[in-house]
């Protein structure tokens, strides 16, 4: 049996925008080949981050002070089968995206690892179309129902190709940029006729697919990209692969998916 692997991982470099106000990627070299003082030597290499640069799994210590390190989660519970579902021709900025749209696109199943295509990875910093502002302001979210379908599926994780698994506006985000808060909240008028904390009161839906779904185990990774354009609505096995890091919050993290060819 062959297998076909698909790297489903967004290049990491310095210039890779963390999630914002997150310390970014710096790498500086400490020693070369070039420098040792009897023969040859090697090149090494120092890097200090944070753990929410690129792609990256969250962990449930990131929001559960009794969860979950990344260390201390079993490396079965990141891999499985699952399916990458596109959805990137029904959103747009700021839309918002429902069990129903993903389960008219693909066939998802109780257990799975979701991982949701929106189309927003073709503006992570590395693309011809890359947009910062875009890719982690304005990118579509869940609608109100969707944390509790994902709670009923039992999904082992979701993944996105974009900011983050909350809508923008349901993060702080909302504060920092108060400008594309209210363009977000005109089209959600038009749309549904609601103000934005009518739709989505505070207190319920801030950073709901955090703050509702970590304390339950079902956990998220973010930024994800690569060739995830290959797999669309395609099932298939799909491996998270971090450090085994004891005291890790969250992780930066290598996802392939793997396609089992007779």
């Amino acid at each position: 049996m062959n297998v076909k692997m698909y790297d489903l991982t967004q290049r990491l470099s310095i210039h890779t925008p963390p999630w914002p106000s997150y310390m970014p990627l710096q790498v500086q070299y400490f020693k070369r080949i070039a420098g040792a003082h009897m023969g040859q030597g090697a090149n090494g290499q120092i890097i200090k981050t944070s753990n929410h640069v690129g792609t990256h799994i969250d962990g449930e210590i990131h929001f559960v002070a009794n969860g979950r390190t990344i260390g201390d989660t079993p490396l079965e519970e990141f891999c499985g089968e699952g399916v990458v579902v596109d959805i990137s021709q029904d959103v747009e900025d700021y839309s918002l995206y429902s069990p129903e749209m993903l389960m008219k696109r693909a066939d998802i199943r109780q257990g799975d690892i979701l991982i949701i295509n929106t189309g927003y990875h073709r503006y992570a910093w590395d693309q011809p179309e890359a947009d910062e502002v875009r890719y982690m302001v304005k990118h579509p979210g869940p609608n109100p129902d969707f944390h509790q379908w994902a709670l009923s599926m039992k999904f082992k994780w979701i993944g996105v190709d974009c900011g983050s698994a909350d809508h923008p506006m349901n993060t702080i985000l909302r504060q920092w940029h108060p400008k594309l808060f209210a363009e977000a909240e005109k089209k959600l008028i038009e749309t549904y006729k609601k103000t934005w904390d009518e739709f989505f009161p505070t207190e319920e839906y801030y950073q709901v697919m955090h703050l509702k779904l970590f304390p339950k185990g079902l956990i998220h990774a973010e930024n994800l990209g690569g060739e995830i354009d290959k797999l669309n609505n395609k099932r298939t096995w799909i491996g998270l692969f971090p450090w085994r890091a004891i005291e890790l919050e969250s992780c930066i993290s290598r996802v392939v998916a793997f396609e089992f060819q007779k």
